[in-house]
């Protein structure tokens, strides 16, 4: 079959961008991808008003959709259509497949085959051995992701019809938070979100579940899926990602509840069942989720701390979660562990980690921590707001969790351009930064004497 002129010659420029620097292709078609759903939430039908949308709330919603965020400067539930929030739900499923996917399926929609640098691309996104794999390992992450998508709408849509919604409304709202919950998006479809459910085990368990399975990433999912019971068949990245979020997750529950419970803000007015539903949240939603069953902004800022902490962290490598990801923070607490032992490598379940590894996660929190010390640095000057809403914002936009105090929708137009690039950088960057510098490997026949500087 002959390809058209315009096919082709799209096809060699997508070839030859993917050579030549496959990182800046992957980019580029995020940001592609940004720029049509800022262009479908200006026209007039996407708004609730059927008034075309300012240009800064539309670019924001759909950065934040598109980077799974959840941070909104408008109500989702009241301010945009049925058409708008269709808008969001596609932006936020697209957005969950990921950069280095994302580039693979554009080339193979454009030359129905996966070349060798899109397979590369995608091999390092989801952490595939097998190049020759990728092709269908592509189509089972989406068959899966939509799987465990339907799987909750479908535990979802029974209570919101016991609770009284009209039959298109409880699929609609099971839909919607099933694809958020799973993306670790955070987008509720009405004005009031989940305040309505804070005790309702039926409706808070099954998506704090799919924000915790969503935020393990396609890797550890698909390698549990294989071998299910069988943990000593799991791979290192799979091991050291479910029992650092585990351990995270407890944690952040443990300590955010206990601290909370008898605020008459936030805990202290609910039923015990309530606390303990909301004390799960506190623990899982900082991974990326974004959901939240009480005001943040009432917490206590001991909570606020902790939370920024889990948020800086996020969840999985090559899941829909943001951070600089919990096996990056399980690197360097094994190497701080080792180095108090005197050991001289760093291992974890029987498996030596490289140097390189190490290295490479400094790079990853430097990177990261720089970031948001930047971002934080021009908000503050933008806004004149306190430091510590500003750095629960800030962090929440980086790590793409959506969780808010509640000052974003009040910002200045240019703090909330500051935080939509935060968005896409933190979606984005870490991931390509730590392939890109994982890809250089400088091979010197001459090396310098060595030295050791004193440290601390």
């Amino acid at each position: 079959m002959r390809i058209p002129g315009p096919l082709l010659l799209w096809r060699e420029v997508v070839d030859r961008a993917a050579r030549q620097s496959p990182a800046r292709l992957a980019l580029s078609v995020f940001a592609a991808v940004i720029g049509v759903f800022t262009a479908l939430l200006l026209t007039p039908q996407a708004t609730a008003s059927g008034r075309q949308a300012p240009f800064v709330d539309a670019l924001f919603t759909a950065t934040s959709a598109v980077c799974v965020t959840g941070l909104t400067t408008v109500p989702t539930g009241t301010y945009w259509s049925t058409f708008g929030q269709v808008v969001i739900l596609v932006g936020i499923k697209v957005g969950g497949l990921g950069v280095m996917t994302l580039a693979s399926l554009l080339g193979l929609a454009v030359s129905r085959r996966i070349g060798l640098t899109q397979k590369i691309l995608a091999a390092s996104e989801t952490r595939s051995a097998r190049l020759g794999e990728v092709g269908s390992l592509l189509r089972v992450v989406i068959i899966t992701a939509t799987a465990l998508e339907v799987s909750i709408a479908l535990v979802l849509f029974p209570r919101f019809l016991v609770l009284g919604e009209p039959l298109g409304v409880a699929a609609w709202h099971g839909v919607f938070y099933a694809v958020s919950a799973f993306n670790n998006a955070g987008f509720v479809p009405t004005a009031e979100g989940l305040a309505p459910y804070t005790s309702d085990w039926w409706i808070g368990a099954p998506i704090a579940l799919g924000v915790f399975v969503g935020s393990l990433g396609f890797p550890a999912i698909l390698t549990i899926a294989r071998h299910r019971r069988r943990f000593r068949r799991w791979s290192l990245h799979t091991k050291l990602t479910v029992v650092t979020s585990a351990a995270l997750a407890v944690t952040g529950t443990v300590l955010v509840g206990a601290i909370e419970w008898g605020n008459p803000a936030t805990f202290g007015r609910l039923d015990v069942p309530g606390r303990l539903l909301a004390a799960v949240f506190a623990g899982v939603m900082p991974r990326s989720g974004g959901f939240a069953t009480i005001d943040v902004g009432q917490m206590h800022e001991s909570s606020w701390l902790i939370t920024d902490a889990l948020m800086f962290v996020g969840g999985g490598s090559a899941s829909t979660a943001g951070g600089i990801k919990v096996t990056t923070l399980a690197v360097m607490l094994l190497a701080i562990l080792a180095e108090a032992r005197g050991d001289r490598d760093v291992e974890a379940f029987g498996r030596r980690i490289p140097r390189e590894t190490l290295r490479l996660a400094v790079a990853v929190v430097f990177i990261g921590a720089t970031t948001v010390l930047v971002a934080s640095l021009l908000v503050l000057e933008i806004t004149g707001l306190p430091l510590d809403v500003v750095l629960f914002e800030v962090l929440s936009a980086f790590a793409t969790v959506g969780l808010s105090t509640g000052i974003t929708p009040d910002l200045p137009d240019e703090a909330k351009y500051v935080l939509s690039a935060l968005m896409f950088v933190g979606r984005t960057g870490t991931m390509t930064v730590a392939a890109a510098l994982a890809l250089r490997d400088r091979r010197r026949v001459i090396r310098y004497p060595e030295e050791r500087p004193i440290i601390g």
